[in-house]
């Protein structure tokens, strides 16, 4: 999921075999979920469009329980270790944003589908890459710590990242989306902080129910936006499917070229690049749907069915690799 189906997952990685069962369900049964839904909304579209009033509270809720996981050594390791955490924010920022207008100019889609894909090149990362990272090998102390940064950066980059590159296809209101950002992120994120530092026993206990909670609200998102959006859905499905795919794809080609880049080791590299291609593309539908149109909310509600998918499978890929931590070819 978007920064929404990830559970808590350990700081420093574990043996394979030690996976948290609540982990390895995130790649496995979660996306089947989130699928199930989509398909659900093409079938009745009618029985679930209704639920397109309830997105922003839906992400409000997902993103209190990111902030339920958070601590506030997630954010000391910007001080220990500022290379790579701010290398790979710049790498998110930077590729995602730029990639997604490449894809949707080659592509010729439509205005609000091509501000929707721009959208969700501009959003934060998915706390599921958090998952996946641990899963793969790779350095998950990392991956937490770069979604941290990249959700709080977001009210000021999000915004204006849209306005520049999606600028031309649609009128972008930057102001009014900012304001959205923080009521729907920073707030309920900083709100989940202070509740952990207030009452940590009782949040540690609610962890394992937290990743069920947000799988059903990204899916109530993807129920919500795939409904209203059913008519564009079936004539530019497949060209939509496509660039999205693409852009999940190269993101992470991208993302780990360009750690290698710095001669980050392979752990590092594995996180770097599963952070920048994973996206928080049910932030994305939510403000798609309220800033532009319905269809613009498309290409992230489809994004968080495959980056899931894609996910999955890159860490099964890697997780059977094991990553020295010096630098070497992967």
């Amino acid at each position: 999921m978007s920064r929404s189906t990830s559970p808590a997952v350990p700081r420093t990685a574990a043996p394979a075999d030690q996976s948290p069962r609540s982990a390895k369900l995130a790649v496995t049964v979660f996306p089947l979920l989130i699928i199930g839904g989509a398909v659900a909304a093409l079938l009745a579209p009618a029985t679930f469009s209704p639920l397109s009033a309830g997105v922003t509270y839906a992400l409000m809720i997902i993103m209190f329980g990111m902030g339920l996981t958070l601590t506030l050594p997630d954010f000391a390791l910007v001080l220990r270790r500022p290379v790579p955490v701010i290398a790979g924010v710049a790498f998110q920022f930077a590729l995602m944003p730029l990639l997604a207008f490449a894809i949707a100019w080659v592509l010729q889609l439509p205005p609000a589908l091509a501000a929707g894909m721009i959208l969700v090149g501009s959003v934060p990362g998915g706390t599921s890459s958090n998952v996946v990272t641990y899963l793969a090998r790779g350095d998950v102390a990392l991956s937490v710590t770069m979604t941290s940064i990249s959700t709080l950066l977001s009210p000021l980059l999000t915004p204006l990242l849209t306005l520049w590159l999606a600028g031309q296809y649609l009128p972008v209101p930057a102001g009014d989306m900012a304001k959205s950002i923080l009521q729907i992120v920073l707030i309920p994120v900083v709100a989940g902080i202070v509740l952990r530092l207030l009452l940590p026993r009782i949040v540690v206990a609610i962890q394992p129910a937290l990743p069920w909670i947000s799988v059903l609200g990204i899916t109530y998102v993807v129920l919500a936006v795939v409904s209203g959006s059913h008519d564009v859905l079936a004539s530019a499905g497949v060209l939509l499917i496509v660039g999205i795919m693409i852009h999940n794809l190269m993101g992470y080609g991208l993302g780990y070229a360009a750690a290698a880049l710095t001669r980050a080791p392979v752990p590092t590299r594995r996180a770097i690049s599963v952070e920048v291609g994973m996206q928080n593309s049910g932030l994305a539908a939510g403000l798609g749907s309220a800033h532009f149109s319905p269809e613009a909310a498309l290409p992230g509600a489809i994004f968080s069915v495959w980056h899931n998918i894609s996910g999955g499978l890159l860490a099964s890929y890697w997780g059977r690799r094991r990553a020295a931590p010096e630098v070497a070819q992967d």
